[in-house]
């Protein structure tokens, strides 16, 4: 009989890969975009590293279809989620995370004063990600970027 092994819970995975000591790519800050490199991929997740300087961010998206979880390693960041039609923030200081299902729809983005430094884990690796814009209170695909071209 084969044993069925429990998928590890995402926001674990995050927390186990928060000390940039122990990256396999060193931290780096970047002030024309936002900097990200993949950590590890598996079969059952991938995990990436984002740095933030203040003022960068996300637009509104999705994860096509992945399923995922975040940990703010340093800094504070603002989530935004849409609900009820409406932009609802989020503060995500150092040390919380959060978890999303395949349909999670945000933007993430540095409004503080001093850089940040997240840690994401993605099930499974993410193949494209769906950008929005709220408009009249309902969410509208402005593009569908496939795996390969910039995040």
């Amino acid at each position: 009989m084969t044993q069925h092994r429990p998928e590890p819970d995402l926001l674990t995975v995050a927390r186990g890969w928060a000390d940039p000591a122990g990256w396999p790519v060193a931290l780096r800050f970047d002030s024309a975009e936002r900097w990200y490199a993949r950590l590890a991929v598996s079969d059952e997740h991938e995990v990436w590293a984002l740095s933030w300087l203040p003022g960068q961010g996300t637009d509104l998206h999705d994860h096509g279809g992945s399923s995922g979880a975040f940990r703010v390693v340093s800094g504070v960041l603002t989530e935004v989620t849409v609900s009820a039609g409406r932009l609802r923030p989020r503060l995500l200081p150092a040390g919380t995370g959060r978890r999303f299902g395949a349909r999670h729809v945000h933007q993430v983005t540095n409004r503080g004063v001093d850089p940040a430094v997240s840690v994401h884990v993605y099930r499974p690796a993410l193949l494209r990600m769906t950008r929005y814009h709220l408009l009249d209170g309902r969410l509208r695909v402005s593009e569908v970027a496939e795996a390969g071209r910039s995040w």
